[in-house]
């Protein structure tokens, strides 16, 4: 069953701007609506993609942890190596990704941002989404725009046109290994075009799904 609201267009803004910074200083009448359109939006069966972004960011939660810690705190990536993680990160590296096997300094600072930083987001967006938390909406739009502006933009640049020892020799399996990391960014970036991406918006009305 669902609950139509009538609500005038300063009021969305109002809504828009109170969700995605949580402010609670306008009046309790305010406070009271907002936590009604946070707690009454679309339920995670209504957004069947998003299971696609949870899946996902559940993996790529994963494998930065797994895969970017490596080459970030300087641990060799050899065959015989000690670390099973860099052993794996050997056999991908050696035959895709010459930037990954021995990188320069800047691209440890690549790999320890997606280790350090993204990896801990990912955990903060999935619950967002099953949750439905419109307050996800202006960090996902952030994250979304930078790594697909330093994955996307820098080391695809770097892999592909940069110097013959960087770029793969293998272009077919690098995307299909790294493509993902930037196509589901972009839809994510598309999802979360709307301030408040989790309330279905039509011809001036808010449909709510009244809780069960």
């Amino acid at each position: 069953m669902t609950e139509i609201v009538t609500i005038t267009a300063s009021e969305y803004c109002i809504f828009a701007i109170l969700s995605l910074w949580r402010v609670t200083w306008f009046g309790p009448g305010t406070s009271k609506l907002l936590t009604k359109f946070e707690k009454s939006g679309l339920r995670l069966r209504e957004r069947p993609f998003d299971f696609v972004f949870i899946v996902f960011f559940c993996w790529a939660f994963i494998s930065c942890v797994i895969s970017d810690a490596i080459p970030t705190l300087g641990i060799v990536q050899a065959p015989d190596s000690p670390n099973i993680l860099a052993q794996w990160n050997y056999a991908y590296a050696s035959v895709n990704d010459p930037l990954f096997l021995t990188p320069p300094v800047w691209m440890r600072f690549v790999t320890g941002l997606s280790a350090f930083v993204y990896a801990p987001f990912y955990l903060v967006l999935v619950y967002a989404l099953i949750r439905g938390r419109n307050w996800i909406q202006l960090p996902a739009v952030i994250y979304a725009t930078l790594i697909s502006g330093i994955t996307g933009v820098v080391v695809f640049g770097v892999e592909f046109f940069g110097e013959p020892q960087w770029r793969t020799p293998n272009p077919i399996g690098f995307l299909a290994f790294n493509l993902p990391y930037v196509l589901i960014p972009l839809l994510l970036l598309i999802r979360m075009r709307k301030p408040m991406p989790f309330l279905r918006i039509s011809d001036g009305f808010i449909a709510i799904p009244t809780c069960a």
